[in-house]
């Protein structure tokens, strides 16, 4: 395993290079283009524009929630998700997927139903699940499911 991990920035998608040993400072970094903070401790919005450097050039891994504002259990899911981030972050970057604005990275995922949540590590789906659950349950699900990264 490499000292060196590559960090998408949430705000501009440049790829950083961290000591991974940092990761567990407090303010672990900032952007070396925009200056922003590499880890915000809220979800970023995911387009097919982002998809490749968040999700496929980082070392993070990437927990995507594919979601729809006329859905019910989506918006009960929502304050979940963003507690989760402040949690798992920096160890996991999580972002929302709205599938009505990207339908092609739904479609990419297969996803049928929502809210979908999508566990991806350079590129490649690692676990997902379906349906909102409470907090203790999203974070047993991918603590879980980091075993397999």
């Amino acid at each position: 395993m490499s000292d060196l991990l590559h960090v998408a920035c949430p705000s501009c998608d440049t790829l950083n290079r961290m000591p991974r040993g940092r990761l567990e400072q407090p303010g672990a970094g900032k952007c070396g283009r925009c200056g922003k903070p590499l880890f915000q401790g809220k979800p970023i919005a995911l387009t097919a524009a982002r998809f490749a450097a968040q999700a496929e050039r980082s070392d993070l891994p990437l927990l995507i929630d594919f979601w729809a504002e006329w859905c019910g259990p989506c918006r009960m899911m929502a304050p979940v998700f963003e507690q989760a981030a402040g949690q798992l972050e920096p160890h996991v970057r999580l972002a929302k997927v709205d599938t009505e604005t990207a339908p092609d990275l739904a479609a990419r995922f297969g996803v049928r139903s929502i809210p979908t949540l999508v566990l991806v590590h350079h590129g490649r789906e690692v676990a997902r699940t379906a349906g909102a659950m409470p907090l203790p349950a999203l974070l047993g699900w991918v603590r879980q499911a980091m075993a397999a990264v």
